[in-house]
């Protein structure tokens, strides 16, 4: 069966939430281990980089008053919570996994070192990459283009809450229009919210293709791993 070979999941922190106003759903963490997993039986080279916005947001804590530095570090700290948990979660169900951190902490996560990432996907293992790029005024977005880059990964799947690339947020217009496929252009063009800037640049620099989808319709991420017709593809020209 056709199939991507090595990917890069990019999953938001928020999406971690569940029902709940903050900290992480259990039920949610273990339905997303269960797909990563099941998606892993295919044959997939699966590397994971996880936000912290269900923890802490450097950004808004820099608009109340926090240094900005100081806010992105403790965002760092708020991925490797977040990635600690989804590797306890994809353990608890046989998958091995390896957690590296752009931070040194060597107690809790090996340091990034791309050789042994990419060799840790060769073995079969779930790679996770925490504590963002380690530097701060860059967004786990950019860290997910960075390392997808590094890595030499087929594509880039963002994982969201809605399904896919839409005109205005959907959550808010029901009205609003979905793109099957856009090119990064016509992204830039309409202003459309998909990654930051920076994240984005990367990715176009690289022609490194980027699906949206949603995460949370079971077998969806099995789907866009075996190119069937989910989310929204950016193309680059």
């Amino acid at each position: 069966m056709k199939h991507y070979k090595r990917l890069l999941l990019k999953l938001s922190g928020e999406s971690l939430l569940g029902k709940q106003g903050h900290g992480i759903d259990a039920e949610v963490l273990s339905r997303y281990a269960k797909e990563i997993k099941d998606t892993q039986g295919e044959g997939v080279e699966i590397a994971i980089v996880i936000g912290g916005g269900n923890i802490f947001r450097g950004v808004k804590g820099a608009t109340e008053g926090m240094d900005r530095v100081q806010g992105d570090y403790m965002g760092m700290m708020a991925t490797m919570i977040n990635s600690m948990a989804l590797q306890d979660s994809l353990e608890q169900i046989e998958v091995q996994t390896r957690l590296m951190s752009a931070i040194r902490m060597e107690q809790l996560a090996e340091p990034y070192i791309r050789r042994r990432a990419v060799r840790h996907l060769e073995k079969g293992r779930v790679v996770i990459f925490g504590a963002g790029t380690g530097n701060p005024y860059f967004t786990t977005d950019t860290a997910a283009s960075l390392r997808a880059i590094e890595i030499e990964a087929d594509v880039i799947l963002k994982g969201t809450r809605v399904d896919g690339i839409f005109d205005s947020d959907p959550e808010k217009n029901p009205d609003a229009v979905k793109f099957d496929k856009i090119t990064g252009d016509e992204i830039l063009s309409r202003r459309l919210s998909v990654m930051d800037l920076t994240a984005f640049t990367l990715c176009r620099d690289n022609k490194t293709p980027i699906i949206v989808f949603n995460m949370d319709k079971p077998g969806n991420l099995k789907k866009v791993v075996q190119m069937e017709d989910v989310g929204t593809t950016v193309v680059w020209e």
